[in-house]
């Protein structure tokens, strides 16, 4: 486009509190424009005794010496004929042109003239309201306005824009979630002052070349904002300081003179201080002017002061999406943005009440400001390099470096390679697609060879058709080292090399076969040739007979032994047309939820009822036949499922925040009896294991391990605490490979995470320390100091802890919990990747799926192995990642949820798939052809076992998918008014 100044372009966010501009350069990057050397600027603005302009926190710092010349929303007066600020009024256009004049003069310090522009507006703003932020421009020196529409070309100027559709444009063009042309993403706008709400439609592009989203509905609350999360805080501190402190308070809520506007700001600041801090922390101290005593508020009365709030803000959006025809599961989408929808109740609420999973980013200022820029796109740029395979030249291969030539000849070796012959297309070597790959310098290439040869010390060169086992990796017993006696040379059968191959050796004697071995020149031949006496001829065969029958035996353990570490220990399961077994009842009329989980032969089925309290009834996995039914004493207005462990069965109550109170209840497996009770908050966690349940207490800043059958206090652990007193911490149980090769649900969690050699549990503090602790006893095993910090994405698998280390890219890092010597790193990327997924998939092997630049479309595995490498592949799109075996799992959420499977080489054995699969077991997969859900419907169910075979099973009927829950034969849902319970495999 003409006059875009090479590319720059300046996307501006005038928002209700805070206002963002987003620069972009001519190559493309954007990055936060930077005023007084922050990325977000108060909208404020202050007018001092000569009528002079002041705005951001020059504005904060000056009201604090008079704050009736201080408007802190100039947005939320638009409608206001003049604003009062001191002895002066001024008109709305003229407050919100000074922050206009600041972001222009940042701009054009920053690049040297002020760039072509795009400002957002609300999308309910009609004409009175725009012509405001026209005029505003006009005083701020900015080129007139024009707004975009899809009736024509925008003329040249500063553009104007609504702000879900710049939202819009982010969530395609950025964050590349696809929102098909006719489909509508909703965008969910929480300010400081306000709340947006709208429903943009995707109408594809116009015959200008910009992308069509057109506004069909929207709707918000003009009084709902962060502002008024921090008011509902201010009201709870005065319930605190109650008629001892009224004086005090009246002076605080209606101040008269200077001192006491000052005090009352200075108390806002701090209460919206003290809000930020109890989104990390779980109470927050708030010092009020003329206390000496600060006064604590905590999260628990922030979310219950929030939630009804919020709920009303949950229901407008229902409200616009209904006004725009949809229902929120027809939706594309559903986008927050906006400081407040920082709080994370604004998410769990929406989740919970629409049932779409919103995205939410970690600075949700940030998209309005940058998807404005999309409305001055870059000039179209050359054409880009084409995908890894894709026609065209290619660079040359890079120069091997010498390596070593392998030790051994091994059957489990890794069939990839980092930087070595074969390396496919997406390895980490470059090797450019279809060029042979050079060997090293001093390996042989094999003819027939289809392994891949790893360089470097410890290379093994697997065993198979055509491999050849090279010096030093062991041969046939004769005097040469054999793989795993470390050079030892073992003599040959009677003490002798055989004939031909050693020193001095001579031609098998007369009567004896070519080669015989163990018999030296001049030896007596064999019975019947008439020399030699006759007996030591016997003991010698008979030795003979005795060697073989011990080599035969020796073959046969060898073989035994070869079969067993070698068959597939979960092969494919014999899938069958669904069969009903049963359809065990619920009480009354339609349950508004149920539940269901299942363990090894039994199947727990729980259904809440009219005065929300939950039965749990258990039956038999194979033919439904109750065992017992057991109503729980106590109801909650949420219940949020069952968990089956061994002999016991909890049923866990949900909670709207995370300081919200709820109950954990533990019921006796064998009679349905309640065993004890558990207290718990809305953030909190329980991990257990055969013996032992551990209460991750994030109010009281510990761990609490409980015995299972009567839940008595057997230890407690205080979190650790970081120089500035900080006790968060993120907690995570060791994964083993025998509970993550059982069933798992949707979101990929093991069934019975118990299982295994070890019951330990991960501690990472806010002091960036890592503690392995044991479950049953509390003792700490294993600490070391600096490894990671809460917020980053690691696991926990057999006796390796993985975490990405983020600085300038990312590193991942894998520490021995047996140790916690130096850690590996496992692999590393530069700049403009980012890591979405990480999971262990292997014995000392962790997966990750790897964005480039923010594009979804590019997203690609990582499988990395200790000191084997790595290898990448693309799945475009992937979101999350779940192994099956070593096989793994890749799921895609947009447009539609489509599952791919590949194996650990990542060959795709089944592509984009439509539908949800979940694990059986290490070799087989259920795939739900629709998205599961808590309404009744029927579902096409199929089995998938590692090779990618499908078998179509049909339907299930009328069930509620999201209930579901199976162990390798049989399946149970709810319905409508009662359970299903259908066999899938085995005996049908």
């Amino acid at each position: 486009m003409a006059g875009q100044q090479d590319g720059y372009a300046l996307g501006i966010d005038l928002g209700t509190s805070n206002t963002v501009a987003v620069l972009r350069w001519p190559d493309g990057r954007t990055r936060p424009l930077l005023v007084d050397g922050h990325p977000i600027l108060p909208s404020g603005v202050y007018a001092d005794t000569d009528g002079r302009l002041h705005v951001g926190r020059d504005a904060q710092r000056l009201a604090q010496a008079d704050p009736t010349r201080y408007e802190p929303n100039p947005k939320r007066r638009v409608d206001d004929p003049t604003v009062l600020l001191g002895d002066r009024s001024y008109a709305p256009a003229e407050l919100l042109a000074a922050t206009l004049w600041a972001v222009a003069e940042q701009a054009v310090a920053t690049v040297g003239f002020l760039p072509p522009a795009v400002l957002t507006y609300p999308a309910a703003w009609e004409a009175p309201r725009r012509q405001v932020l026209h005029d505003a421009l006009a005083l701020a020196g900015w080129p007139s306005a024009a707004e975009h529409t899809m009736s024509g070309p925008v003329p040249v100027g500063t553009r104007l824009l609504r702000e879900p559709v710049a939202a819009a444009r982010y969530y395609t063009e950025v964050l590349r979630r696809p929102v098909p042309v006719g489909e509508s993403v909703a965008v969910f706008d929480f300010g400081g002052g306000t709340l947006d709400v709208a429903v943009v439609r995707n109408e594809g592009a116009d015959p200008w070349g910009d992308s069509g989203f057109t506004v069909i509905a929207t709707g918000g609350m003009a009084d709902l904002g962060g502002l008024d999360l921090d008011a509902a805080l201010l009201g709870r501190l005065g319930e605190r300081l109650g008629d001892a402190q009224a004086a005090l308070w009246a002076r605080l809520t209606r101040p008269e003179t200077t001192g006491q506007w000052r005090d009352r700001q200075q108390l806002w600041d701090n209460v919206r201080g003290a809000k930020e801090m109890l989104s990390r922390v779980a109470v927050a101290p708030v010092a009020v002017p003329g206390l000496e005593t600060a006064v604590p508020l905590t999260r628990a009365e922030l979310e219950q002061l929030a939630t009804p709030l919020l709920i009303r803000a949950v229901a407008r959006t229902r409200e616009v999406v209904a006004e725009a025809g949809l229902t929120p599961d027809r939706l594309a989408g559903l986008f927050l943005v906006g400081g407040s929808s920082r709080v994370p109740l604004v998410a769990r609420l929406l989740h919970g009440e629409l049932g779409v999973a919103p995205t939410v980013l970690e600075q949700p200022e940030l998209p309005v400001a940058e998807g404005a820029l999309t409305d001055l796109p870059l000039p179209r740029p050359g054409r880009r390099p084409g995908p890894a395979g894709a026609a065209g030249p290619a660079p040359a291969p890079p120069s091997p470096a010498p390596v070593q030539a392998p030790t051994a000849a091994t059957h489990d070796a890794a069939p990839w390679a980092p930087d070595a012959v074969s390396a496919p297309v997406g390895s980490d070597d470059g090797q450019p697609a279809g060029t042979a790959a050079t060997l090293p310098a001093g390996v042989a290439a094999t003819a027939g060879t289809s392994h891949t040869l790893l360089p470097g010390p410890g290379a093994t060169l697997p065993a198979g058709p055509g491999a050849t086992l090279v010096a030093g990796a062991g041969t046939p017993l004769g005097g040469t080292p054999v793989a795993g006696s470390g050079g030892t040379p073992v003599p040959a059968l009677g003490g002798m090399p055989p004939h031909g191959t050693g020193p001095g050796s001579a031609p098998a004697p007369a009567g004896y076969p070519a080669g015989w071995p163990g018999v030296p020149p001049g030896a007596v031949p064999p019975p019947g040739t008439g020399a030699g006496p006759p007996t030591p001829v016997r003991r010698g065969r008979r030795r003979l007979w005795i060697g073989l029958g011990a080599g035969l035996a020796l073959l046969g353990v060898l073989g035994a032994a070869a079969f067993w570490f070698t068959r597939d220990r979960y092969p494919a399961l014999e899938f069958h047309t669904l069969t009903q077994v049963a359809r065990p009842a619920a009480d009354g009329d339609r349950p508004t939820a149920m539940f269901t989980t299942v363990l090894d032969d039994r199947a727990y089925l729980a259904y809440q009822l009219s005065d929300d309290r939950l039965t749990v009834v258990a039956v038999d996995a194979g033919t439904g036949k109750q065992a017992w039914r057991s109503t729980i004493s106590a109801g909650s207005q949420r219940w949020a499922g069952l968990r089956a462990v061994p002999g016991a069965v909890l049923a866990v109550a949900d909670a709207a925040g995370d300081s919200t109170p709820r109950d954990v209840v533990v019921l006796d497996a064998g009679d349905g009896g309640e065993r004890w009770r558990l207290p718990v908050h809305g953030d909190d966690a329980v991990h257990v294991t055969r013996e032992t349940l551990v209460w991750v207490d994030r109010a009281g800043s510990r761990l609490v391990g409980l015995r299972l059958r009567d839940g008595r206090q057997g230890w407690a652990q205080d979190n650790p605490r970081s120089e500035y007193g900080d006790t968060r911490s993120t907690v995570l149980p060791v994964g083993t490979e025998q509970a993550e090769v059982g069933p798992a649900g949707f979101d990929g969690v093991s069934r019975a995470p118990w299982l295994g050699d070890t019951d330990r549990l991960v501690q990472v503090g806010a002091d960036r320390s890592v503690r392995v602790l044991d479950m049953d006893s509390g003792e700490v095993l294993r600490r070391r100091d600096g490894v990671a910090d809460v917020s980053d994405r690691m696991v926990a698998y057999g006796d390796r802890f993985y975490v990405v280390e983020e600085d300038q890219g990312y590193k991942l890092l894998g520490y021995d919990l047996g140790s916690f010597a130096e850690p590996t790193v496992l692999y590393s990327a530069g700049q403009q990747r980012r890591v979405t997924g990480l999971v262990a998939c292997g014995e000392h092997r962790a997966c990750l799926l790897e964005v480039p630049e923010g594009d979804a479309e590019r997203t690609e595995v990582v499988a990395a192995t200790e000191g084997k490498g790595s290898r990448r592949w693309a799945t475009p799109g992937g979101a999350d990642l779940v192994p099956v075996g070593e096989h793994l799992l890749v799921r895609r959420q947009s447009p539609k949820t489509t599952v791919s499977l590949y194996d650990p080489a990542g060959k795709a054995v089944l592509t984009d798939r439509q539908g949800t699969a979940a694990r059986v077991d290490a070799g087989n997969l259920l795939l739900f052809a629709e998205t599961p859900s808590s309404v009744e419907d029927d579902h096409s169910l199929a089995g998938v076992s590692k090779a990618g075979d499908l078998t179509e099973m049909g339907q299930l009927q009328g069930v509620r998918s999201e209930s579901c829950a199976w162990n390798t034969s049989v399946i149970v849902c709810g319905a409508e008014r009662d359970f299903v319970l259908y066999r899938f495999a085995g005996d049908g």
